[in-house]
Formats: structure tokens, sequence, C-alpha cells
């Protein structure tokens, strides 16, 4: 089999004597050429440090026979930009980052790839990247940082700073935890959609097993990177794609390790997007169907206790599947050659699990502490930790993060108070301008609308109020951080901008949550209870009276994004006229 990259060098004359011009030495011409994809910069943390990842890459294509070619595409830090509008680029920026690797790859193809990054829209921006170039492929997750002095990390900036703004700690507190939150390089320390999608890729059967949220700093990561970077070498030779392996069964795999891990509800939008990609559908119903009656195990932040840099060692992804090896499909084949199962089997006789515990006992005496893996990873309940919401209110659904609700909200009947953009409910919520007993709600903040930014300080603002966080919801078309915890109700579809139902709620309308039924419904109109179709008749009443807002962005990113995203419960990914 006559490699692609040497294909192409007899099609294009100029590009052995450019490569060469690059550094390539003309013996490294004819060997398998691998494309190395990261998103490292100096973005934020999570980028930071993937240079060096990159290399050990390239050492381990090297040393495989092959040549690697390094390629950028620097993601954003979501929590740089979170209440500013510079969030609204977030899910945007997971469509151009795709869109650039596709450029890339596809300008002078390669033989292999491999794919390096650590979070947010990074991580599903290359995952989707990888499947749209589809050439044998591995993925490098980028690894996850070190707890700052007491355990800090990132996702309880949000508490302090809310406390901040009500007076109860002063500005030396606030500016400790500012100063220490995060201490290097790495994802944020907690199961936030950094964290859940390098799970998830890993889920997938795209990494080497136990590669996902290592230490960024570890000499066991780079071990990862090396390996690799062999791997890409031999995935080329053989020939083997992504699209060649990824089954509906695999992304089944996913979701379950989510519900397992309670990750971000963010994989909603990113895990079926990415499934279009691969050509699978995957919905919301999915995730409810495999969420429900599931063991919850891990107990990490912001659900649990403790931060995601003990994840590793508990044993990773791999003691997670272990906890719910009857659900999986074990049969399903990895980038290793081996079946998930097999792949499982290998790491209880490799030593893995050894290695892990040894590292555990080095941060116990770090911290002088003496956490066991079962203080980690064991069971916590039978019922998932995602649901998918569904009625008058949202068609098309709904999504909450049901293991992070107070109970009393579980069922509940609030007074709609509507606001057209975070800005307004948050001022609100701060200055206790809503009251118990409020359905709050954000709107026009879908893709559409002004490109689903997150509502993370608002969500905060609420979940750290001792008495509204328990007494008030918050529904939006917009979308949470993974560090969200809260009575908090997002990707309400279809979204405002696009004339869904949140649009037409007025105040003092009854809103009825209901997650054991899976319900969303407005059940009364101005404090009074009404029948479905007199609910009807009045929102057919609104409709007729409502208008579209003006568009947002008018040119750039921005306008293309909200001109052709699909619905947020499909995956907000880019939609054309065709599909």
């Amino acid at each position: 089999m006559k490699l692609i990259s040497q294909k192409m060098r007899e099609l294009a004359p100029e590009l052995d004597p450019l490569r060469i011009g690059t550094g390539w030495k003309p013996s490294e011409l004819s060997l398998p050429q691998i494309f190395i994809e990261s998103t490292f910069g100096d973005s934020h943390p999570g980028s930071g440090h993937l240079d060096r990842l990159v290399e050990k890459v390239r050492e381990g294509i090297r040393d495989a026979g092959g040549k690697g070619a390094r390629y950028y595409c620097t993601d954003m830090c979501d929590g740089e930009s979170q209440g500013t509008d510079g969030i609204n680029y977030s899910l945007a920026s997971r469509e151009m980052i795709a869109n650039m690797i596709e450029i890339q790859a596809n300008a002078t193809p390669f033989d292999g790839g491999v794919y390096l990054a650590s979070c947010d829209k990074g991580m599903p921006g290359n995952l989707i990247g990888l499947a749209r170039v589809n050439i044998p492929s591995v993925v490098v997750p980028g690894g996850t940082m070190a707890a700052g002095p007491k355990l800090l990390t990132l996702n309880e900036l949000g508490y302090y700073s809310a406390r901040f703004e009500r007076g109860e700690i002063d500005e030396d507190e606030l500016m400790w935890a500012k100063q220490n939150a995060c201490p290097g390089c790495g994802a944020c320390s907690f199961i936030g959609t950094a964290s859940t999608m390098q799970i998830m890729a890993e889920a997938l059967g795209l990494t080497l097993p136990g590669a996902a949220l290592l230490p960024a700093e570890s000499e066991a990561l780079a071990d990862i990177a090396y390996r690799s970077g062999k791997l890409a070498v031999e995935l080329a030779e053989k020939g083997i794609k992504p699209k060649d392996l990824i089954t509906s069964e695999h992304f089944e795999n996913a979701v379950l390790v989510h519900a397992a891990i309670s990750g971000s509800t963010n994989t909603l939008l990113h895990l079926p997007a990415l499934a279009h990609e691969f050509g699978i559908a995957l919905d919301g119903d999915t995730f409810d169907r495999l969420h429900r009656n599931m063991k919850f195990v891990l107990d990490l932040r912001p659900t649990g206790k403790w931060p995601a840099e003990v994840f590793y060692y508990a044993g990773g992804v791999p003691a997670v599947m272990e906890e719910i090896r009857d659900k999986l499909h074990l049969n399903a084949m990895t980038v290793t050659g081996k079946t998930l199962g097999e792949n499982l089997d290998e790491l209880k006789t490799n030593g893995y699990y050894e290695r892990c515990a040894e590292e555990l006992e080095k941060f116990n005496q770090r911290y002088g502490i003496s956490l066991k893996k079962e203080d980690i990873i064991h069971e916590l309940g039978h019922d998932g930790s995602v649901a998918v919401l569904k009625g008058n209110l949202a068609p098309e659904g709904a999504v909450i993060k049901h293991a992070a609700c107070p109970k009393e909200m579980f069922r509940c009947v609030l007074k709609a108070r509507p606001f057209d953009s975070e800005e307004e409910c948050l001022d609100a919520v701060l200055h206790h301008k809503v009251e118990k007993g409020d359905a709050v709600f954000i709107r026009y903040e879908g893709p559409k609308g002004s490109g689903m930014p997150e509502m993370f300080y608002t969500s905060e603002a609420i979940s750290s109020d001792p008495e509204l966080g328990r007494s008030i919801a918050l529904i939006t078309d917009g979308r949470f951080s993974g560090a969200s915890t809260g009575p908090v109700i997002g990707h309400c579809s279809p979204e405002a901008a696009a004339g869904g139902v949140i649009a037409l709620v007025e105040k003092d309308d009854l809103i009825e949550i209901d997650i054991p039924e899976r319900k969303l419904n407005i059940i009364g109109i101005k404090g009074e209870r009404k029948t479905e179709e007199e609910i009807q008749a009045v929102l057919a009443e609104r409709r007729a009276q409502w208008k579209p807002k003006p568009r947002k962005y008018k040119t750039g990113v921005l306008r293309l994004f909200s001109e052709h995203a699909a619905s947020p419960m499909k995956g907000a990914y880019l939609e054309y006229s065709d599909d």
C-alpha cells in the first residue's frame, strides 16, 4: 500500500523542496508523514505546556520510523472570558478549530495524525477535526493541573467572588483565592468540560488506556505522548482510520462513563456534534436513557469532594470503567488494536494500578492526608447525573445536572422572572431583586442569539446563596460551565432567537419542573393555573405579537455561527441547507 504522502510527492513537485526548506532531511521525505495538531499557545494553562508533549510525540514518531510535522490552532479560555462578551466566542471556537484542522490536514495530506488538547473547546474541536480528516489517528489529552494550597481549585473562585460581592469576605481573601487557584499547567482540577472531554476521548477508544487527566507535568503523561507518537506510525502503516473503528457502541460507552463521572452538561453539545461528524445519531434522549439507573461513582468536584488531580491516583478512566464494566460494550475496538475489554484486562497485569497507588501515597504525604482509592471512586448513587427535560417550554429538550441540584428543587412550581440577557439577570440576583419561588430565565443566549455563552457567574451567584440556591431555578437557552452547580437548566430548545417558547414566557407565568418525570412546562399564566389548551391559546397570541430581536453580530465569525448553528440539543454544530 503506497502511503498518501508519497502519492502527494508524485503529484506536487514543489512539495519536496518546500519540506527541505522547512528543515526536513531528504532521507525523511520517504518516511510515514504524521500530522501533529495541538492547541499549544500562551492562551491559558491547559495549552501552555503542550509544546513539551508535542516534542515527546515527535520523538515517538521518529523512533518508530516516521516524520512528524507540527501544526497549531490555539484555543481560547472560557475562564478568562467569563462575564465578558468574549465568552460568546467560546462555542463558535470549537467549530473554527475543527475547520482549521480540516484545512491544515487536507491541504497537504498526511499518513497519520496525533491530536493534543486539554480544554473545553480545544478537545472537542480536535475530536471533530480528527473525524472530519479521518486519517489514522490517536489523541493525547493534555492532563490536569495540580490543586492549590488547601486543595483549592478554580471552580471555587465563583463562590469567593459572589461572597465578596455580597460583602461576606474581604478583598484579601478574594485575592488569596485568585493567586492560588491555578498553580500550574493542565486542565482546571475539577470535572468541568475540559476534564470531561479528556475522559470522553479515552472512553471512545481514541487514546492509549489510562491517558486522560494524568497530571500535566508528570512523566506518565510524557510517556503517553511518546508512545502515542509511535502508535500513530503503526496505525498509518496499517491504514486504520477513526471511521473504521468508531460505532454507536463507542458513543454509548462514552455516555455511560459520562453518567458515572457526573460529567459536564456541555458534553451534550460536544458528543452529539462529534457523532454527527461520524455519521452517527446521538441525541438528548440517548443521554437520558443511559443515565437512568446508572451508577454515579466519582467523588470529584464540582459535584463531589476532591480535586481532579487525584483521578489518576485512583486509577483514572480504567478504574471508573471497572465499576460499570457490566454495562459497557467491551468488544468495542480501540486505537491500540485491541478491544476495550482486552485493554482493561491488560492494565490489571502490567502494574498500572500499582503505579497509580504509589502516586496517591505521594499526594497524601504532600497534603498530610490519608486518602484512599475508595474515597475517590466508589458507588454514590443509581440515577446518573444528567436529565433531559421536555414539555411545552422545551419541546426539543433542556438539560439539568441533577446530581448537583438540591433535592428540594426536583419537583416544584415557580413563578417566571424573564431576562433577555445574563447581565440583567446577574444584577438582579446579586442585589436580591429576585425572590424565593422565582424561575429566573435568561434567554436570547443560545447559539443563534449570542453564540451560547456560559451563564457561570449567575449560576454561581444563585448556588452560593444559601437561600436562593434551594428556592429558585435558573432556566436558559444558553449553557453552563462544567463547574456549575445548583438548580440550573440549560440548552432550552428551540432557543429564543429561533422563536422557541422560551421567548414567549412572561412574568409570573407558572413553571413546572419535575426532574423524576423529566418535565419542563408552563402550567399557568400570570399566576393562575390553566389547562394545556388554554396555555397553547395564550402562547399563540403571544407568538403573533413576537418579533425577532435584531441580529447581535452583523459580521465575522459570530455572524457565521449564528446563521448556521444547529439547535443546542443537536450539538450546535454548523448546519447547512442540505443536512
